[in-house]
């Protein structure tokens, strides 16, 4: 049993990284990455999301949804939930961290259409479908640990980043070219996780 959940938790934040492996949420990792404290204070409002939706979809999708026949309803549901929680985490971020608050700007509400916090909530369903032992606990670990892998990845990127700051680019690679090509390097790294968690499911 925790020897299982522990699986998950690691395939969620290394092999089945939600941004590196998957490529959801791109759009605050390569905004929101430009230094390590405002990635770091994205990334937990971005795992607090994705935990408590979890938390609170998976029941919804299960007891109610699924017995009365309204499965088709649970994307339209889904971003409903992720919405106010998010509206949540902005007030108590307003009220709390003005300066983290003013320092995500938009990024903050964008958390509420972020692919990767749908995907966390709609993927443990699928998982949950496969293999009938992948129940609440699993989903809400499998969510916790896309969350700390989240934060992983945009810490590393963003320290990364920082330091291209200090490097002689190539003026044709400067923005966007060499951001891309360094997160798709950091992506590949992540590669090399992928035996230790299959020794762990094995």
């Amino acid at each position: 049993m925790i020897q299982g959940l522990v699986a998950i938790f690691l395939a969620s934040i290394l092999t089945e990284n939600y941004i590196l492996s998957k490529f959801l949420g791109i759009c605050p990792f390569l905004g929101v990455s430009k230094k390590v404290n405002t990635a770091v204070g994205m990334s937990v409002a971005v795992t607090f999301v994705m935990v408590l939706a979890t938390a609170v979809t998976w029941p919804i999708y299960t007891y109610l949804l699924v017995p009365n026949d309204l499965a088709y309803l649970q994307t339209i549901v889904f971003i409903l939930i992720i919405a106010a929680l998010v509206q949540l985490v902005e007030i108590v971020l307003r009220k709390y961290i003005p300066s983290l608050y003013n320092a995500l700007g938009i990024y903050l509400p964008l958390i509420t259409t972020n692919c990767a916090v749908l995907g966390v909530t709609m993927l443990v369903l699928e998982k949950g479908a496969a293999d009938p032992t992948f129940g609440y606990l699993q989903s809400l670990v499998n969510a916790f640990g896309s969350g700390i892998g989240f934060l992983v990845a945009m810490v590393i990127f963003a320290g990364v980043r920082q330091k291209m700051e200090a490097c002689d680019i190539p003026e044709t690679m400067k923005g966007l070219p060499i951001t891309l090509v360094a997160a798709s390097l950091v992506a590949v790294s992540f590669l090399g996780f992928q035996g230790l968690v299959d020794g762990l499911l094995g």
